[in-house]
């Protein structure tokens, strides 16, 4: 059966346009409602912390029936139904509840989309990150537009402008083809059980949580930063394009890469990169160039690092887990250490001052760069094209 290259690229698309309407301007539409700096951290502490909870559930149910498209359908629909609960009241305790009703479906969504296309893939991961470059597009479509209308009209058109992009996910969706796996795998026959116990697969996990809490920071206050030092909605736009632009390079580039440095090799770059980052961030926000350097290094803060995730859990859970494995993955690393990076980012923002704040995302860098030296992918490569 041939992949559909175009559906399941349309999927990332609108998915990453979606998420592309909230990263970069929820906080301000939150801090518009009438939120304050810590109320706002916690708020996105919650959509991500359901990360820790839902692709677990979900991810169990898909390798039990092997339906990852059935239930991608069903979860993205209930997202979009729960997002519109936001338009009924504007407190925060309701605020709070609706944030974790509608996280709780919309995180389930994507880490069985990303074992569905591995599926699809089967022998040829490494074709993965041609797919998943589709996302990128649309994360800088909806950031570039979004900038605009907010400059020229009203954020407070956003729930509105996300609710019709979560609408579309759902039709690409309906349209996309199940893949079932093979069920022969290296890690299918250790049991699931026996993969965990892998000091290098909790070294992986280790890592992975490292980095997402140091990008706390960045998804949940970056805008709100620039917006103190004078940068405007569009500006703020084209920057967090910017990014995304040279993540959608680099995945371009990526099959070349892991045969040249290999998945250890592009990790460890990848982390001494997002400390510069940081460190960017923190001292450099003034100066124009060197915020766009910056905003560069996404590419391999996370393009290069998500890419070698994949090949990694490809590798550790093979098809029979593949569900479990991405739904761990998303949990531990998008779950709770998302959760963490909100949660500091957003007591210290207020006590400490943006600065302070992205030079312990550097530090927590530092820490991800010794447990990837120690743990990560050292006893072998996996076999890349």
């Amino acid at each position: 059966m041939p992949v559909p290259y175009w559906r399941l690229s349309s999927f990332y698309f609108f998915y990453f346009a979606t998420l592309g309407s909230f990263l970069p301007f929820w906080s301000l539409y939150l801090r518009q409602v009438g939120f304050a700096a810590d109320q706002i951290g916690e708020l996105t502490a919650l959509m991500v912390a359901t990360k820790i909870v839902a692709p677990n559930c979900w991810g169990w149910l898909a390798d039990k029936t092997g339906r990852n498209l059935g239930l991608i359908r069903l979860t993205s629909l209930l997202a979009v139904v729960s997002f519109a609960a936001f338009a009924y009241r504007s407190d925060f305790r309701w605020y709070a509840a609706v944030t974790i009703l509608f996280s709780f479906f919309w995180n389930a969504t994507l880490p069985q989309f990303e074992a569905a296309t591995l599926f699809h893939l089967k022998a040829e991961p490494q074709r993965y990150s041609r797919i998943r470059l589709w996302g990128s597009i649309g994360f800088i479509t909806a950031v570039l537009g979004i900038g605009r209308f907010v400059d020229a009209f009203s954020i407070a058109y956003l729930p509105l402008i996300i609710a019709g992009l979560m609408i579309l996910n759902w039709l690409t969706a309906l349209i996309t083809p199940e893949a079932a796996p093979r069920h022969a795998s290296r890690s299918g026959d250790a049991g699931l059980w026996r993969v965990l116990r892998r000091p290098e697969v909790l070294a992986f996990l280790l890592v992975y949580l490292l980095l997402q809490a140091a990008h706390g920071p960045y998804y949940v206050f970056y805008s709100v930063y620039l917006q103190q030092h004078g940068y405007s909605a569009s500006a703020t736009g084209l920057l967090w394009a910017s990014g995304v632009a040279a993540e959608v390079l680099i995945f371009v580039a990526m099959r070349p890469l892991l045969k040249w440095m290999g998945p250890r090799g592009l990790l460890l770059a990848s982390i001494v990169l997002s400390v510069v980052r940081w460190m960017l961030i923190a001292d450099a926000v003034d100066s124009l160039a060197l915020t766009v350097v910056a905003q560069l290094l996404h590419a391999a803060t996370f393009g290069v690092a998500h890419v070698v995730a994949m090949q990694l859990l490809f590798q550790y859970f093979g098809e029979t887990h593949q569900a479990k494995g991405q739904a761990l993955y998303s949990s531990v690393s998008f779950g709770v250490g998302g959760m963490l990076g909100s949660l500091y980012s957003g007591y210290f923002w207020a006590l400490l001052g943006g600065r302070l704040v992205y030079i312990i995302a550097a530090l927590i860098c530092c820490l991800a760069l010794l447990a990837a030296y120690l743990g990560v992918a050292r006893e072998s490569r996996p076999r890349i094209g």
